[in-house]
């Protein structure tokens, strides 16, 4: 069984019934930075969530990064013109094309429980994102219901966070307030000189 989202179902990302079960004021109120100019969106499918978090932050600059060809040119074709902030960009299950310490916050919605090896995208994050900047993972919760992906593929919250810190993030906490998702958050510390 694969565990990656198949674009060809696509449209069913775009459902805005997706803005309740994750509310991105949810998102903003846990990053909790006064500023963020930049959001690194990995796994960003059709943008769906980019979007939603543009108007949430009023941010300078989305990256917006999908491994499917198909999802970076959905969101070429609908997002770019529209939402200019917004940059589609083609990633792979381990690196981002960008410089480091680029982003403020890099978010993954519902991406974990596809990773083959979750290590290397937490490790890449960790370089992405500025001192003091924020990673926020929102994922299934393992729990039995009746849309999302299989029980079988699901993460353990624990076993998320646990990840988290092994990558070098600090002040760990995860989240159970959203009824079918988790978060677990993490920060880049500041380097100490």
């Amino acid at each position: 069984m694969s565990k990656k989202f198949n674009p060809k179902k696509l449209q069913k990302l775009n459902n805005p019934e997706r803005l309740k079960d994750i509310p991105p004021y949810v998102i903003r109120d846990i990053v909790g930075l006064g500023s963020v100019d930049v959001i690194v969106d990995i796994g960003a499918g059709t943008g769906f969530f980019s979007v939603a978090l543009l108007k949430e932050f009023s941010c300078q600059r989305i990256y917006a990064c999908d491994l499917s060809d198909d999802m970076i040119n959905w969101m070429r074709e609908n997002l770019s013109e529209k939402y200019p902030e917004i940059i589609p960009l083609k990633s792979d299950e381990t690196k981002v094309p960008l410089d480091s310490e680029i982003a403020d916050v890099v978010v993954m919605i519902n991406l974990h429980h596809e990773l083959e090896n979750p290590d290397s995208i937490l490790k890449e994050s960790f370089r992405l994102l500025k001192s003091g900047g924020k990673i926020l993972i929102v994922d299934w919760k393992k729990e039995e219901m009746d849309e999302g992906p299989p029980y079988e593929v699901r993460c353990e919250v624990d076993d998320v966070a646990k990840q988290l810190t092994l990558a070098g993030f600090e002040n760990v906490e995860i989240y159970n307030t959203l009824r079918k998702h988790f978060i677990v958050a993490g920060i880049k510390a500041p380097a100490i000189c």
